[in-house]
């Protein structure tokens, strides 16, 4: 069984940066491909971003793209979110997700869910 923990959220003005981490609670989690999503309240599920097992590879949604910059620290089986420039429509709760098969922006395709960290940014 893999259990993901997310940290790192708050509070942040507008402009600022957070880097949210989600932890694994397997010591082979490098061969886990992992994602990013995120849902603010009455929105659906969205995808953020995602990484393939060793880290080469990585996608962005549009929204995110040249703000946001996902890694991987396979030696600490850990994930991480890198968030610059942040804006208001940031504002959401954000799950890591975890598959050992699936690459791709399909949230319901992850296996594995975290119970989230939230980001909340003003104006």
């Amino acid at each position: 069984q893999v259990q993901l923990r997310e940290s790192g959220g708050g509070l942040v003005q507008e402009g600022g940066s957070l880097r949210l981490s989600c932890a694994s609670s397997v010591r082979t989690f490098s061969n886990y491909h992992a994602g990013w999503f995120r849902q603010a309240p009455g929105k659906e599920r969205e995808f953020v971003a995602a990484i393939t097992w060793s880290g080469s590879t990585a996608l962005y949604a549009d929204s995110v793209k040249g703000r946001f910059t996902i890694s991987r620290d396979n030696a600490r089986n850990t994930v991480y979110l890198q968030m610059i420039s942040l804006k208001p429509e940031d504002t959401a709760d954000y799950y890591c997700a975890a598959s050992l098969t699936y690459w791709g922006t399909q949230g319901g395709s992850f296996t594995y869910w975290g119970q989230g960290t939230q980001v909340t940014v003003s104006s």
